[in-house]
């Protein structure tokens, strides 16, 4: 039983994906409004659909034509089920094309594409636009090649774009509504205030979905999963998620809940007995800390290859696990029966292929992205009591569990942890000691800079190259370092973050002046995409 399907079920909005870049954006915007909602594959089974019984069904934008041989489409059944039950469906986009094909009407290729920023007109006054007046113009975000030219019988045009293409449309009759552009963004402007009134004046929604009501519910259903006698194990990173999940179900079943925290070697600047201190004192969560820092930089001496680094890295946390997970067993009597695993929502999102893509899996981006590929004898079931939630509801709920706020507010640290921050091999030098302190003064200068909570993530990378510098009158040849920060709300996508020039210069002074090795400052301006945040 997935526990957030069962708080305010019956005003679930369900988003059907089409593949659009912004389709997490609409769960996203639905959740700030107090209201839950889930997003599942476009052509998932129409049982899958009415087992979610849904209040409004929300059909994404996508990057298909809908003429397209395997176009995507809702499951067949989907138009007498919305219908019957009387669901409100809205068609963002592609979804409004969809719409539009099925129930009657026409979509053509557009003599003219719009793409970007424009404006359209409304059309009808007390339509989907609320109070807006006919003649009310707003600028919108629109991203499409077809139009519909031809609308199904009962539709009524709401608005028109500039250059006179339907905009929107709605049977309010039928409960079926459509958007031709992208609601869900920040480019347009008023789109929140249309989703709005979508949700609350026409579809009758009511706010009430808060994380209080979410831990209450996810600590009930961890109390009826795991037995009075079962034992629950957790691998903790120091990172937030994975924090906030041990924290939630030691609150179900307090100390049979074992957590481990392996430093492996590659762990930033004293950050061993930062986050052991944050677990004892200010959690008062059973931790095991467990040094492998031997076992894992044997292994990874002389590995440069990226992908080959993670999965060595993957398979020795899995062999520590395994270890503790026995010296466990002896101690309690007992094998334990579940691991608890921080996952989130664009995790899942993000392990679904893409609508119409023909594949029923998705590539593989990185490994160890969590605990995985556990020895078949341990026979563990999981709790991942986050795996619907994004990252702020995450930290919103750490707060309502008093996990202290700058803990909950520390940038994301990966699995792999430095190794992914060194190109080439980590074991190579001094290369590790030097990034854990150029690292610890850019994040200790972001921190006084007061600009630490406007930054999604922050790191610094050590680069294999040497450079020619003159430090002290003497020429010197040093390693090169970059610093990397990016804004993001989710991580999904991601922005490099604009420092102030004379902040950079102070910080480049501090690193070369403090820092034994290093004689180059470099900074990452690179978007995510083309460029992933981490550098391996």
């Amino acid at each position: 039983m997935e526990p957030q399907t069962q708080v305010k079920k019956s005003n679930l909005v369900l988003i059907l994906d089409y593949g659009s870049q912004y389709t997490h954006l609409i769960t996203r915007r639905i959740r700030s409004l107090s209201v839950f909602s889930l997003c599942i594959n476009g052509t998932s089974s129409l049982d899958s659909i009415t087992e979610l019984n849904p209040r409004v069904i929300i059909l994404s934008g996508g990057p298909h034509s809908v003429h397209a041989d395997g176009a995507p489409c809702f499951p067949s059944g989907f138009i007498e089920y919305v219908e019957s039950q009387g669901i409100h469906v809205l068609g963002i986009c592609y979804g409004l094309q969809l719409l539009v094909q099925n129930l009657g009407g026409v979509v053509k290729v557009g003599e003219k594409h719009e793409y970007g920023r424009m404006e359209i007109e409304v059309q009808k006054n007390n339509g989907l636009f609320g109070n807006k007046q006919i003649g009310d113009k707003q600028v919108v975000w629109m991203s499409h090649g077809d139009e519909a030219v031809k609308l199904p019988e009962g539709f009524e045009v709401v608005a028109r774009s500039n250059q006179g293409a339907v905009a929107a449309i709605e049977n309010r009759e039928k409960k079926f509504y459509g958007l031709q552009y992208h609601p869900e963004v920040t480019h347009s402007v008023e789109g929140m205030e249309t989703l709005q009134h979508f949700l609350f004046d026409l579809c009758g929604i009511t706010a009430g979905w808060n994380m209080e009501d979410v831990l209450e519910e996810e600590i009930k259903v961890i109390k009826a999963m795991v037995g009075p006698e079962d034992h629950v194990i957790c691998a903790l990173s120091g990172g937030v998620d994975s924090t906030v999940a041990a924290t939630v179900v030691h609150k179900a079943i307090g100390d049979r809940l074992h957590c481990v925290f392996v430093d492996n070697g590659l762990l930033r600047y004293k950050e061993r007995e930062r986050v052991m201190a944050t677990f004892e004192s200010d959690l008062h969560l059973p931790v095991t800390c467990v040094d492998a820092t031997e076992e894992f930089l044997s292994k990874l001496k002389g590995v440069t290859e990226p992908e080959m680094k993670r999965k060595i890295i993957g398979k020795e946390f899995i062999n520590i696990f395994d270890i503790f997970a026995h010296d466990l067993e002896k101690k309690v009597g007992k094998k334990p029966a579940y691991l608890v695993q921080g996952t989130l929502y664009p995790d899942v999102i993000e392990s679904c292929p893409p609508p119409g893509s023909g594949r029923t899996h998705s590539h593989t981006i990185k490994s160890h992205h969590n605990v995985g590929g556990l020895p078949k004898d341990m026979k563990l079931k999981l709790i991942e009591p986050l795996k619907l939630l994004f990252k702020d509801e995450v930290r919103a709920m750490g707060k309502i569990m008093n996990i202290p706020v700058a803990f909950l507010r520390r940038h994301p640290f990966p699995g792999p942890g430095l190794a992914v921050r060194i190109p080439g091999d980590v074991t190579a030098g001094n290369s590790l000691d030097i990034l854990r302190q150029v690292d610890e003064i850019f994040i200790q200068s972001i921190k006084d800079a007061g600009i630490y909570d406007e930054i999604w993530q922050a790191f610094a990378v050590f680069l294999p190259v040497k450079t020619v510098g003159v430090q002290g009158d003497q020429r010197t040849h040093s390693h090169a370092v970059a610093l990397r920060a990016v804004t993001s709300q989710d991580g999904m996508t991601a922005d490099w973050y604009y420092f102030d020039f004379k902040f950079l210069d102070d910080v480049s002074r501090k690193i070369c002046n403090s820092v034994r090795g290093v004689n180059r400052v470099l900074l990452d301006i690179t978007s995510k995409p083309p460029s992933t945040i981490e550098w391996e």
